[in-house]
């Protein structure tokens, strides 16, 4: 097993494993990004994501962590947020999402973060297995124009 970063080859998988991350979340109906969408935020002259990708023995893309950086006027250094983590269920507990968490960490002295849905119990305690924590006392917003 081993992660590397996404190429232009890997755009099909990226968006399927994407589409699998919606379907799970039980968020298939708020999914309107297209490859067209991740192709040019990965891959094109203002790319503003990256992905990383858990690959599998015999060389079948696994999982993914798609992310981009951050900064932290505290620390005065670059960070992670981590967007998606998605390892395909019946890969899941083969260490794929440990090595994808690991490698981030490897990318930044900063911090990595990331957002958790409530009722995903088995990854919070997955990423408390790892030594990751939930931040208390902030509350999230979001503004979208339009609404959600």
């Amino acid at each position: 097993m081993s992660v590397r970063e996404a190429t232009p080859a890997d755009l099909a998988v990226v968006m399927d494993l994407t589409r699998q991350l919606a379907a799970y979340e039980q968020l298939e109906h708020e999914l309107a990004c297209t490859a067209e969408d991740l192709e040019r935020a990965l891959f094109g002259p203002e790319a503003v994501i990256s992905v990383s990708l858990a690959v599998a023995e015999d060389g079948e893309v696994v999982g993914h962590a798609l992310w981009y950086p951050t900064f932290s006027t505290f620390l005065g250094t670059t960070g992670i947020w981590l967007e998606d983590l998605f390892v395909r269920p019946e890969h899941r507990g083969q260490g794929h999402g440990r090595d994808l968490l690991a490698h981030l960490r490897g990318l930044t002295t900063g911090r990595v973060e990331w957002d958790v849905l409530d009722w995903n119990t088995s990854a919070m305690a997955f990423y408390r297995s790892l030594g990751a924590e939930p931040r208390e006392g902030w509350t999230k917003f979001r503004w979208v124009e339009g609404g959600s």
